[in-house]
């Protein structure tokens, strides 16, 4: 995993500059920049990993993961995952490919999948596109929604850990006024890896209503969120200023 050691342009994600990359075709154009996240992890990470230490590496692997899903465009320039085994699944959830994950709109709507009924869903995937899924949380969380390893149980080629995401309410939540509040999420991963330590294998289990909760708790709803089995805030009042979608 020595190829995880960070780039010349950010010291957390890797094949962002380079040889490598001089092909590549970027969502924006060129390389995203990540110096507010990076400020807002480094100002409210829990844990500091030794310099080549199992964990920094499986940190960076995951930072550079999620750069490569959300802002390269061509599969071919993808250097974290084997682009023809890789699958993702959710909380237990069918597994998608990365076709999969494009046609129910990108990774936030991956990451938010729910059975709930369409008219108690505070987020509802199938009403957005990769672009307008980006615009909300990047909208909601101006200086990013930093992540951190918390625990690695287990190395490559399975590798086990703990996370925790992070970020500060700054922006509103599609009708949902800002709080300027931490809200936060913490989950379980698992990566297999290959022979090259790219990614064939991901599976995500985490409680997506501790994030949406978050989200929501500013507006003045009559009655107490309430969380339903699958983990998806739900209410039993009624508020003219919210209404679900």
């Amino acid at each position: 995993m020595d190829q995880y050691k960070g780039s010349e342009v950010d010291k957390y994600r890797c094949f962002m500059s380079g040889e490598g990359e001089k092909n590549t075709t970027w969502k924006m154009g060129a390389p995203p920049n990540f110096d507010l996240v990076n400020k807002l992890f480094e100002e409210g990470r829990t844990k500091i990993w030794p310099k080549g230490s199992l964990e920094e590496q499986v940190q960076n692997l995951v930072k550079t993961w999620e750069m490569e899903m959300f802002h390269k465009m061509k599969p071919q320039d993808f250097k974290t995952v084997n682009v023809t085994k890789l699958t993702i699944s959710v909380n237990g959830r069918k597994p998608l490919t990365r076709e999969g994950v494009v046609k129910i709109g990108g990774g936030y709507n991956m990451f938010l999948q729910t059975s709930l009924p369409q008219n108690v869903r505070m987020y509802d995937p199938s009403d957005e596109t990769v672009d307008s899924a980006l615009k909300i949380f990047t909208t909601t969380f101006p200086r990013g929604f930093a992540v951190e390893i918390l625990q690695v149980y287990s190395g490559p080629p399975l590798i086990v850990y703990k996370f925790r995401h992070w970020g500060y309410m700054e922006g509103p939540f599609k009708a949902h006024p800002p709080t300027g509040e931490l809200v936060e999420m913490f989950g379980v991963s698992t990566m297999e890896l290959d022979e090259n330590f790219k990614i064939v294998k991901v599976e995500f289990f985490f409680d997506r209503g501790e994030l949406l909760a978050g989200l929501t708790k500013g507006t003045n709803v009559a009655s107490t969120i309430i969380t339903d089995a699958v983990g998806d805030p739900i209410t039993g009042g009624e508020s003219s200023k919210c209404p679900f979608p």
